[in-house]
């Protein structure tokens, strides 16, 4: 069944589950916000890219408005609720300032296996370890693959690619072949810098015996 939704487009994939805080200046999209928090109203950011506004998006919730400026700007809190396919879109609403359209929500089946559930978070460890983030991203809490999408310098394509995915399976398999693809190539980078770094220091070398 299909769902009328106000529409909020950015240039970024938002995934079901993401914390997303917004700052909140255009004027279509300060009446949004105001009637989202006013009517408990949801709405929708549907992915736009390269000049145009993609099928599919993230519909979302604020949670809390974090500050009011004098201007009637806003800073709010909102958190992904579920992926949705847009059916129709409305540059305007009628009677009001921003977009919006029909969309139906995706299933989201978390089917997924303990065991490849295991070999991506320990993956995303390796990742994250070699371009020193370990203090910044706990992956130990994380447990499901959307929470880990936006740690693996996936591209705005993949993920978007990720969104429409209605299956935890499907998604963690995907990004186990991306890192394992892409962990070698991470390696190699992290080595040639270190080798930049040593370029000019002394360097203690151990004889050769011939």
């Amino acid at each position: 069944m299909d769902s009328f939704i106000p529409f909020f487009p950015l240039k970024l994939v938002a995934f079901p589950g993401e914390q997303l805080n917004l700052h909140i200046f255009e004027p279509r999209y300060k009446q949004l916000t105001r009637e989202c928090l006013d009517e408990g109203k949801t709405f929708g950011i549907p992915v736009y890219h390269k000049n145009e506004i993609l099928d599919f998006g993230t519909e979302m919730q604020i949670t809390r408005l974090v500050r009011t400026y004098p201007t009637g700007e806003m800073d709010v809190n909102t958190v992904g609720l579920r992926a949705f396919k847009i059916h129709s879109f409305e540059e305007q609403v009628k009677g009001k300032l921003y977009a919006g359209g029909k969309v139906s929500f995706l299933e989201n089946k978390m089917d997924g296996v303990g065991e490849d559930f295991m070999r991506l978070r320990k993956l995303v460890k390796q990742l994250i370890s070699l371009i020193s983030m370990e203090e910044k991203l706990d992956v130990d809490v994380m447990t499901h693959s959307f929470e880990m999408a936006h740690k693996m310098g996936l591209s705005l394509e993949q993920e978007y690619d990720l969104l429409q995915m209605t299956r935890e399976s499907q998604r963690q398999e995907y990004m186990i072949n991306h890192l394992e693809r892409a962990l070698p190539i991470v390696m190699e980078m992290e080595q040639a810098k270190e080798k930049i770094r040593m370029n000019g220091h002394f360097k203690h070398l151990d004889p050769l015996n011939f």
